[in-house]
């Protein structure tokens, strides 16, 4: 059985910087998150939606010790990722193929595991069928809930947000849940973490986890956590929540939620100073938070 188990896409992603350059990498929120969660949890899995001809681009998350399982889709998901501001956290996100959403009978297809997390890109992904058939299998749950506030233009795939008229029915459902602080203010309309945390965790989730540019903060049963991001350069914005709640549920199997978080910045922090996955090392990380700390 797994620790950790991630359901979501293959993405090939194209990030646009501000400067104009053009940068490509193979990520998707599963990718990112399994990767940073392998580094504390040894037992930690990925069910990955894409193309056949394209499964041998999930050997670099077979290499880094992720169990792998897949299903099978007519296209692999693309995206497209632009800051035209500069602003990290402001983002235009083109959907230029996509694999396609989760069915409720694929569920039956998820391997048994101590908790999975539903990481997905957009509003596609996830049915709540679907995720009810999850958590009937025993699971702990988690989601990202880019899910559902990620809209795609059917016309031109233009991802455009939108509040969710079943936030409170999805979160209530889950153990933990993620987001980014704009995700935050457009489901609770506030960006202060305390207070969008405190109104998640009112809708029936002890444990909520919200990125911002700066860091990460935590409510877990009522207490509140934040760590500040250490990275020295910004080269790798895309998979910077995906990689940072992955680590975090990696090492939330053996510590606790402060440790966790401490973990879980300062490896973001070192993939935030590279392009795509986390390619570091357990002893990277600690020393990132002995010099952080």
């Amino acid at each position: 059985m797994m620790d950790v188990l991630f359901v979501g896409q293959l993405c090939y992603d194209e990030d646009i910087r501000a400067d104009g350059t053009r940068h490509e990498s193979i990520g998707g929120a599963a990718g990112y998150g399994a990767i940073a969660s392998v580094v504390s949890a040894e037992k930690t899995g990925a069910v990955i939606k894409l193309a056949p001809e394209d499964e041998k681009d999930l050997d670099y998350m077979r290499e880094s010790g992720v169990a792998m399982y897949t299903l099978p889709a007519p296209v692999t998901t693309r995206v497209e990722v632009s800051h035209p501001t500069g602003k990290v956290d402001e983002r235009k996100i083109v959907t230029l193929a996509f694999a396609g959403k989760f069915t409720e009978e694929e569920a039956a297809e998820i391997p048994a595991a101590k908790h999975v997390h539903l990481a997905g890109c957009n509003d596609h992904d996830f049915t709540m069928e679907f995720m009810e058939a999850v958590k009937g299998q025993g699971s702990t749950l988690s989601v990202d809930m880019q899910c559902f506030v990620r809209c795609n233009d059917p016309e031109l795939g233009e991802m455009v947000f939108k509040d969710d008229p079943n936030k409170e029915k999805v979160i209530a459902l889950m153990d933990k849940v993620k987001l980014d602080v704009l995700e935050a203010r457009l489901l609770t309309g506030t960006d202060d973490l305390e207070e969008a945390s405190a109104i998640i965790a009112s809708w029936g989730c002890p444990e909520v986890v919200i990125t911002r540019e700066d860091g990460v903060h935590a409510r877990v049963n009522g207490e509140c956590y934040f760590e500040k991001f250490s990275n020295k350069r910004l080269t790798g914005r895309t998979g910077r929540g995906d990689t940072t709640f992955g680590a975090y549920l990696g090492r939330r199997v053996n510590h606790g939620p402060a440790e966790s978080l401490k973990f879980a910045a300062a490896l973001v922090s070192l993939k935030m100073e590279g392009t795509g996955p986390f390619s570091g090392t357990l002893d990277d990380v600690l020393a990132r938070i002995a010099e952080s700390h």
